[in-house]
């Protein structure tokens, strides 16, 4: 299995582990609410029972003896549940609100209407002296209870976000010291051989001087040489910052188009901006290795359209920036892949590491602080690429 569809498969597990954990806490939680929602409706209704007869013995001159100490610590031992007492004549106490609040009238009526608005009926404490309402509210305690889960869920995403966020960028920079570390040790490797046979070729100069065939030969073993040394260069750049100079734009693509037009089936047309017919567009670039990102982009080109087809470049700006389209009439890439052919490793090709475009995603990123994306692809018709440079 793709390496990158197993990871997206353990997302998707992690996802759904994430929803059963707080779908868990959510039916807890709620379990628990309701459990502690009778509770204080049972306090309350024994709240009422407990003003009714209280009021009626005070009214009963037989039981104006009577010890009602303990209505009294049944009363005082509510210290959670908010209750607002509403009398005949409409004087108004609440309990459980704060000491300021708890005698304040504009506030104890804005609280009536909230609960008469939100549909509740007031509990009716019968008396002699008149029928007294008695409003409640659910304590604090167990409307924090409620958000609860939501709460846990915001720590349980902050937690893992941070941690995810740690562990990827710890990975990135130790995937930027192998790629660096690797590159320049190629770099190194390379450089031995290239010596060995530039001096072979100069050898072989000298033992066949005035030999033309022989002669012709070699000069194409020394461009082939020329270019084994900056691939050298090219991976001797990568883990150090690059020198940038000004280059005409349309100059740096047409030696591309060049290059890679010689190496390409004569069925496949390149149709790049010509540089006489351009105005010079000046852009700062590192030229080999901005080649490098062309000719990769290129080579991906030639090997989805499979020996005919059209190659063009396009070249157009903003204010800020210069943008390169690179397009192919190839098979085109599905929309769900537009991110994951950078990743490293990421290949569609039987032979290949596929690292090629997550090169190119690096040196346009890291070495020349621009970008590189998919603009638009559809499926046997084509891609185009747009590489975003600053001015």
């Amino acid at each position: 299995m793709d390496i990158y569809k197993r990871k997206s498969r353990w997302k998707v597990y992690l996802a759904i582990a994430g929803i059963v954990i707080v779908a868990i806490s959510m039916l807890y939680t709620k379990y628990l609410t309701d459990r502690l929602a009778e509770e204080e409706q049972k306090k309350v209704e024994q709240l009422k029972t407990a003003y009714d007869q209280l009021s009626f013995s005070l009214e009963d001159d037989a039981s104006s003896q009577c010890d009602f100490s303990f209505h009294q610590e049944f009363f005082e031992s509510n210290t959670s549940v908010p209750i607002i007492l509403v009398t005949a004549d409409g004087f108004m106490e609440g309990k459980n609100y704060g000491l300021e609040q708890d005698t304040n009238l504009i506030f104890l009526k804005k609280k009536v209407a909230e609960l008469q608005a939100a549909g509740q009926t007031p509990k009716i404490i019968s008396s002699p002296f008149g029928d007294t309402q008695l409003y409640f509210e659910h304590s604090r305690i167990l409307r924090l209870l409620t958000y609860y889960p939501f709460i846990q869920l915001i720590l349980i995403a902050a937690f893992i976000g941070f941690g995810y966020l740690g562990f990827s960028t710890s990975r990135r920079a130790e995937q930027n010291r192998v790629w660096a570390g690797m590159a320049k040790e190629t770099a190194h490797q390379l450089g031995t051989p290239i010596s060995g046979i530039v001096a072979w070729i100069e050898h072989l100069r000298m033992m066949r001087e005035g030999d033309g065939e022989v002669n012709e030969v070699l000069d194409e073993l020394a461009n082939d040489v020329k270019r084994l040394e900056l691939i050298a260069d090219r991976f001797s750049k990568i883990g150090s910052a690059p020198e940038l100079t000004p280059v005409n734009i349309y100059d740096e693509l047409e030696r591309c188009r060049v290059y890679m037009q010689r190496r390409a089936p004569r069925k496949v047309l390149f149709k790049f901006p010509d540089p006489t017919e351009n105005e010079p567009l000046t852009v700062k670039i590192n030229s080999h290795l901005f080649d490098w990102v062309i000719e990769n982009l290129l080579r991906n080109a030639l090997d989805a359209m499979e020996g005919t087809g059209q190659i063009g470049a396009e070249v157009y700006t903003d204010d800020n920036n210069v943008y390169i389209d690179v397009s192919d009439s190839g098979k085109g890439i599905p929309a769900n892949k537009f991110k994951t052919i950078f990743q490293p490793g990421y290949t569609t090709k039987k032979r290949g590491w596929g690292l090629g475009l997550s090169l190119t995603k690096r040196i346009i990123e890291d070495y020349h602080s621009g970008r590189i994306f998919v603009k638009r692809s559809v499926l046997n018709e084509g891609t185009t690429f747009t590489i975003q440079l600053p001015k």
